[in-house]
């Protein structure tokens, strides 16, 4: 039986691990489960995630939440190609390292300024705050010199010579900024060289991911995919 996968790829995690099994050629069960009707929100998907998010994958009852522990999970269990999750200890541990810095900084400022611009205004039918969503901007602007002058300081991939499941995750997170009209590129280009290759590695299946994503940047903000 094929594992089963909830995702809804309005979620940047949710991409990622679809677009990972596409490009590893890992068979799947697709479970859409649609965000923008409160599908998560059901008793019937508590019982597969109790916190009521995607990802989530059930591979033979085996239930397993959280996009990271999910790729991890499918490396070591398919023993895929080591530059996915490398088995070296010390450069397995330089992935860890942007894996674990990540969410306060590269999810949570691209989501934020996402949200600000886009969702917030939605959902409360008011007008953007703009000081909220300049704030957001001046906290991604941090965190995007942290990845060009750490994270791909002297790589061509996130703390690695190879494509790796922090590409994957990054590239995902730093997409949708570009649905709020903030183009992370721009004058970025060591940050753009980089989207650009990881875009390059994971086609045809990342245009196909971020369908949702490229309709929205037509409505609100900067066609990504005619600058990568």
């Amino acid at each position: 039986m094929a594992m089963k996968v909830y995702y809804d790829l309005m979620s940047q995690p949710s991409r990622a691990v679809v677009m990972f099994l596409k490009v590893t050629k890992i068979p799947y069960q697709a479970c859409p489960v649609a965000l923008r009707k409160g599908e998560h929100m059901t008793a019937e998907f508590a019982k597969i995630n109790p916190v009521k998010r995607v990802p989530v994958i059930d591979d033979g009852g085996f239930l397993l939440t959280e996009s990271i522990a999910i790729l991890k999970y499918l490396c070591t269990k398919h023993q895929l190609a080591d530059h996915w999750y490398p088995s070296n200890l010390k450069q397995r541990a330089r992935i860890d390292e942007y894996l674990e810095w990540q969410h306060l900084n590269t999810r949570m400022f691209a989501s934020m300024v996402f949200r600000a611009k886009v969702i917030d205004p939605r959902m409360s039918g008011n007008p953007m705050d703009e000081r909220k969503f300049d704030r957001f901007k001046g906290d991604l602007s941090k965190t995007l010199d942290a990845i060009e002058k750490v994270y791909l300081k002297d790589t061509a991939y996130l703390h690695s010579n190879n494509i790796s499941i922090a590409d994957i995750l990054g590239i995902c997170e730093l997409m949708q900024p570009f649905g709020a009209g903030v183009d992370v590129t721009n004058g970025r280009p060591v940050l753009k060289a980089w989207m650009k290759r990881v875009k390059e590695a994971l086609q045809p299946h990342f245009d196909d991911a971020h369908t949702f994503l490229y309709r929205v940047e037509d409505q609100f903000g900067i066609p990504s995919k005619s600058r990568l």
